[in-house]
């Protein structure tokens, strides 16, 4: 079951997504947005020369999913995050191609799944993940030790502080968050970070107010 694994080392077909090794330039792309893609991580070295690829991790029960690889980014400790938007779920690789872990995130998401793009925190130990998720118009705040979800802000909507479709997410050194919306979302906003504390129930973040991250 499933579609093969594409080998072509000349071109990509429908890529979603790339991240560079800082320590040896090393480029590595999410191959394969839709079905009709190439489904695979391929990596290249600096010059553009084809070193290897992989597909995401698929169980035996699996056999007949299609796993597809939408976002991807390499941490600080030499893991690859590869979002697998229409199962809801992230996987964590080696930078080898082998296979460390899975995780589910907000399971009974329907359509184009929940896991569409990630971002790191920025110290020195990356200790938070930072997930778009499209369908359901969130950001996840996750601790990337044991990939729980903390918290999430947001909700669907057109004001401030709200989502139509959050495609795709950054953060800065600051901890600034910044994300973009797609379709008819058709905009970037910008969530000032304010500090860590305890999150009144409740309680989400603005792109006026910011957010709060949960204490520890």
């Amino acid at each position: 079951g499933g579609r093969p694994l594409n080998s072509d080392r000349a071109q990509f077909f429908l890529p979603a997504s790339i991240d560079v090794d800082a320590a040896t330039g090393d480029i590595y792309v999410a191959d394969g947005e839709t079905p009709t893609g190439n489904q695979r991580i391929a990596v290249l070295d600096r010059n553009g020369r084809f070193l290897r690829q992989w597909a995401l991790h698929r169980t035996e029960a699996e056999r007949d999913l299609t796993p597809l690889p939408h976002c991807l980014r390499l941490s600080d400790d030499g893991l690859v995050y590869v979002c697998d938007r229409s199962e809801d779920r992230i996987h964590v690789f080696q930078k080898d191609g082998t296979f460390v872990s899975e995780h589910i995130i907000a399971p009974a998401t329907r359509s184009q799944g929940s896991t569409w793009d990630l971002d790191f925190s920025h110290d020195p130990e990356q200790k938070y993940i930072y997930l778009a998720d499209g369908q359901n118009m969130k950001v996840y705040i996750i601790l990337r030790e044991t990939m729980e979800v903390l918290t999430a802000f947001g909700d669907g909507g057109r004001q401030p502080g709200m989502f139509f479709a959050v495609h795709s997410i950054a953060v800065d050194s600051d901890g600034n968050i910044y994300t973009t919306e797609t379709y008819e979302g058709s905009r970037v906003q910008k969530f000032v970070y304010k500090g860590m504390g305890n999150i009144p129930a409740g309680a989400e973040g603005t792109n006026s107010q910011g957010v709060l991250w949960p204490s520890q």
